[in-house]
C-alpha cells in the first residue's frame, strides 16, 4: 500500500519527530508527536504503536533519519516527509 492507501485504511500511525513547540504550530489531525531526540527512550511505546508508522517532520530531514534509525531496529515505518504534504493527503 502507499502512505495515501495507509491513511485511508486507517492501519498505520503517524509519528511526528519535530519539536513539541513545532507540533502545537499546527500538525496533521490525530498524528502523535515523538520528537527525534526521545525516539531511543520511547522505543517500548513506538513498538506497541500499529504498524507502519507513518513518520513526519517540516521538510523530511528528520523524518528520514528517524526511518533509518527505527528501520534498523526493525520498526515497520515510512519516511512521508513533511507533515504539511501528509495532511494534504487526508483530504
Amino acid at each position: 500500500m502507499n502512505i495515501e492507501e495507509l491513511l485511508k485504511s486507517k492501519q498505520c500511525t503517524i509519528v511526528d519527530v519535530r519539536t513539541p513547540s513545532e507540533f502545537a504550530g499546527g500538525h496533521v489531525n490525530g498524528s502523535i508527536n515523538i520528537p527525534l531526540q526521545d525516539l531511543d527512550r520511547r522505543l517500548d511505546e513506538l513498538i506497541l504503536l500499529p504498524a507502519p508508522l507513518i513518520l513526519c517532520c517540516a521538510s523530511g530531514g528528520r523524518s528520514g533519519f528517524a526511518q533509518k534509525a527505527l528501520s534498523e531496529k526493525g520498526i515497520d515505518c515510512i519516511n512521508a516527509g513533511s507533515w504539511l504534504s501528509l495532511n494534504g493527503l487526508q483530504s
